[in-house]
Order: C-alpha cells, then sequence, then structure tokens
C-alpha cells in the first residue's frame, strides 16, 4: 500500500466517502484508458478488413473477364469464400461496438455515482439519487438492459436480475440481436 494514501494515514479531513470517490473515478479512469486502447486496434483491424474487401473485388472482376476453367472457377469460389469469411469478421465487430457502449454506460454511473458521494447535499437528497439512477435508465437503448436496471433498483439480487433480463432477451430477440452496419 502506497505511504502517501490518506486512508494509511487518515487525517482529520479523511472520510470514507472521499475514499470510495477516488477508487469509483479510478475504476471509471482504467475502463476508459482501455477502450482508448482498444479503439486503435479495432481502426487498424477495420481498416485492414476493407482493404481486403476491395482487393477481394478487383481480384473477383478480373477472374470473371478470364475464360471460363475449372482452376478460374476454384479462384471464385475462394473469393466468395473469403468476403463471406470478412463479412463474419464484421459482424463480430458489431459486438465490440456493443461492449464499448455498454463500458462507456458503466464509467459514466462510476464518474456520476463519484459526483454524487462527494457532494453532501446530493449524497443524503433522495431526490438526487433518484434523479441519477433515472439519467442511468435513459443511457440504455436495449430494453433488456432495462430490465435488470429495474430489477435491481426493485431488490433483486444479481442472479435474479439476469434470470429476469435472460427471459426478457428471448421475448425481445431481434431487439437485442447485432445489427449490421
Amino acid at each position: 500500500m502506497a505511504q502517501n494514501s490518506s486512508s494509511f494515514r487518515p487525517d482529520l479531513d479523511w472520510t470514507q466517502v472521499r475514499e470510495t470517490s477516488k477508487l469509483l473515478n479510478l475504476s471509471a479512469g482504467q475502463v476508459d484508458d482501455m477502450l482508448s486502447r482498444a479503439d486503435t486496434s479495432v481502426d487498424t483491424l477495420t481498416d485492414a478488413f476493407t482493404a481486403i474487401v476491395e482487393h477481394m473485388r478487383t481480384i473477383y472482376y478480373h477472374l470473371e473477364m478470364l475464360e471460363d476453367t475449372p482452376d478460374r472457377n476454384e479462384a471464385i469460389k475462394c473469393c466468395t469464400e473469403v468476403s463471406d469469411k470478412i463479412q463474419s469478421a464484421v459482424v463480430a465487430f458489431q459486438f465490440y461496438d456493443r461492449l464499448q457502449q455498454n463500458l462507456r454506460h458503466v464509467t459514466s454511473n462510476l464518474k456520476g455515482l463519484s459526483s454524487l458521494v462527494e457532494n453532501p447535499e446530493r449524497l443524503y437528497s433522495p431526490f438526487e439519487w433518484h434523479k441519477f439512477q433515472m439519467e442511468i435508465r435513459e443511457r440504455y437503448t436495449i430494453e433488456s438492459e432495462k430490465v435488470l436496471f429495474d430489477a435491481i433498483l426493485e431488490g433483486k439480487s444479481i442472479e435474479e436480475a439476469f434470470t429476469i433480463k435472460a427471459s426478457t432477451q428471448i421475448h425481445h430477440k431481434q431487439e437485442d440481436d447485432i445489427e449490421l452496419f
């Protein structure tokens, strides 16, 4: 443990709330940092896939111009298979987009919670807590996320809330499916 930590050497100004706020901000900052680093990698992969698709189209176009032979037909088949695999990879990147959106919500929630608990007027105000909770809920764009949120606020355990969310996802399957961009 660091020697300069206020929790290590508490003074008269030390509070659990301030320490909690610091840890919430640390967690939010760590997630934000990892998302920023991941963005660079995903951008590189996206650019590479875009270039590969363009090259495959060019190759396919040139193959179509050649005389109809078994080798040509096999090459065209390979181009089609590679294009299909690339499409699958692009769809898989959609998951990253959803993950990134969810993690951005988490960091925003952590920062908001930190701000709320740092301010004594807000910390002890049920109105401020309700307002903050509704701000969080409004950020959710998928029904199953709202159902999970509502279940937790109703006092359900994490396990119960995820069971409720899973049953909702079955009913809203199309809404939660990853869409092509």
